[in-house]
């Protein structure tokens, strides 16, 4: 593996600050909490983390809604904790990567509070996507996009002089105004909050909305006004993946090198592209432009070998042709957890968590980088029966659905103990977690897998091992074999193997005697449903 270009293969923990771990006792997760938190991700051999947004916000999207790029939010602790935690992790072999959200920001963020006291037509509002409303009074939004949280994408302000006035333009929702970044002052302003962390130490950034910040300059109508609403995706051609957008990927990748030139450490640019193929998924990763971009294909297969080998050679060609490496995933703090995810209720309880480990085997197989959403070394399943009282996701608060909603994937870890808080705060057993946890998070403590090495923790923890150790992982290229319907199988270099198991297909047992690691029981000549197993050619 190549060692001096660490994210080509790298694997990355996701951390989502508020459920990781709370250090105040006031059910809510901090930085403080991460860094108490970091000799457990050395323990499972993670080579860095991506931190969640911790920026001053009103929490309308939990910190997606960013008031501040350049501060920390006093809920999760200050500038001084921020130090000391990058300090730890980097003492402990551990990169830091920031969440860093270009697309919006929120609605009191102070530009956009000026913008509102501005006149139409001023500069203050030309950062932000201000237009005069159709229809006789203006009354009628400027198009007929919709939100990707649901309802309309604009929102009509009321003027200084009390009047009914212009409309602003924001994807998600109307406390998150979309920047304008064909005004030069937007592009400048990033800039300096690129700089700020980077002269803070930090090894890099995931950025929300890779595939966004520019809109058709014209704003005109779409053919689809629903898309992104329906699918919950950024699909309408007119408000995502702008040809413009990649000059922004290529000044901010020189960015990044200049840093890079002054100390030889490499900073890292992962992209949350959502795009219609992999074809223009590789056009984000070209050698001068984001060093890496999420590939979300392996994470929406369906369960079933044709479709994983599909996605995969897909992703290897388009992708792995540029000079990048494709990065997998298959989960993040906007999924269904992958135990919840592959299961069928019908076949029972055990299906999904054996497919999920499966699955974590056979990503962590395939060339290129991965990511890891917290909990998911755990087995965590999702929790899909929060009370309405408690939900805080803004798509339930726009539609009043939970179809898809999101924080069944987002409640608190569980760390130790056999009721809530499990560990999570600091407090005592009477502190409630932002979000509660069920009971049977019991079984999922931390300080429980770590004591059963049938564990998925195990599993993730000795793939990552073998993972470090062997030459063939990494960075690379596979060979597909032949195999019988329902199974996957390829070889990475000459010696070793991974196989899955999509069905109840027997599959060739490896070679007596030779390193196996295997997502559950392999009795000799076959492998059980939905399991996936490595081994190496001891011949």
């Amino acid at each position: 593996m190549n060692r001096h270009h660490w994210w080509r293969d790298a694997v990355i923990y996701q951390v989502y600050v508020r459920s990781f771990l709370d250090s105040t006792g006031d059910g809510i997760g901090d930085l403080a909490g991460v860094r108490a938190g970091l000799p457990y991700l050395r323990k499972l051999g993670v080579d860095g983390i991506w931190l969640s947004p911790f920026y001053p916000s009103p929490q309308h999207d939990h910190g997606y809604d960013v008031a501040d790029y350049r501060d920390v939010d006093p809920v999760f602790g200050d500038l001084a904790e921020f130090d000391r935690l990058v300090a730890a992790a980097h003492r402990l072999g551990i990169r830091v990567l920031l969440d860093i959200v270009p697309n919006h920001c929120s609605s009191e963020h102070p530009w956009f509070r000026e913008a509102l006291a501005a006149a139409p037509g001023s500069p203050e509002r030309a950062r932000f996507h201000f237009a005069d409303g159709r229809g006789p009074d203006g009354g009628e939004p400027p198009n007929n996009w919709h939100a990707m949280f649901g309802g309309p994408a604009w929102t009509r302000v009321t003027e200084p002089d009390g009047r009914p006035g212009q409309w602003y333009l924001h994807m998600f929702t109307p406390e998150q105004p979309d920047w304008n970044w064909r005004e030069p002052a937007v592009a400048a302003e990033f800039d300096r909050t690129l700089r700020f962390w980077l002269d803070r130490g930090v090894d890099g950034f995931r950025i929300d909305v890779a595939a966004g910040l520019f809109k058709h300059p014209d704003l005109p109508d779409s053919p689809d006004p629903e898309a992104d609403a329906r699918t919950r995706d950024s699909v309408n051609p007119l408000a995502w993946n702008q040809p413009e957008v990649h000059g922004v990927w290529r000044h901010w990748r020189a960015v990044c090198e200049e840093y890079t030139a002054r100390d030889g450490r490499e900073r890292l640019l992962v992209g949350e592209v959502s795009v219609p193929s992999a074809r223009e998924h590789a056009k984000y990763v070209r050698p001068d432009e984001l060093h890496q971009a999420f590939f979300f294909d392996l994470l929406g297969a369906p369960w079933d070998a044709d479709a994983f080998r599909k996605v995969v050679s897909e992703a290897m060609q388009d992708i792995a042709g540029t000079g990048s490496t494709v990065t997998w995933v298959l989960n993040n703090h906007d999924q269904v957890r992958t135990v919840t995810r592959y299961g069928e209720p019908a076949e029972g309880s055990g299906l999904g968590a054996a497919r999920a480990r499966a699955a974590a085997l056979l990503m962590l197989a395939l060339p290129g980088a991965a990511y890891i959403y917290q909990g998911e070394e755990l087995g965590l399943p999702e929790v899909v029966d929060l009370p309405d009282d408690v939900l805080t996701d803004p798509i339930f608060r726009r539609t009043g659905s939970r179809a898809r909603i999101r924080d069944g994937c987002r409640v608190p870890l569980p760390w130790s103990g056999q009721a809530s808080p499990f560990g999570f705060t600091s407090g005592t057993e009477s502190a409630k977690p932002w979000l509660p946890q069920p009971e049977y998070f019991a079984e999922y403590a931390t300080h429980r897998v770590l004591a059963d090495t049938r564990s998925s923790w195990h599993l993730y923890r000795d793939g990552l091992q073998l993972r470090s150790a062997l030459d063939q992982l990494g960075e690379g290229s596979l060979r597909w074999l032949e195999t019988q319907p329902g199974v996957l199988a390829f070889t990475r270099g000459d010696d070793l193997v991974c196989a899955v198991n999509f069905g109840t297909a027997p599959v060739p047992a490896p070679v007596p005697g030779t390193p196996l690691l295997a997502s559950g029981p392999c009795p000799p000549g076959e492998l059980p449903g939905s399991t996936a197993a490595w081994w190496i050619d001891g011949s």
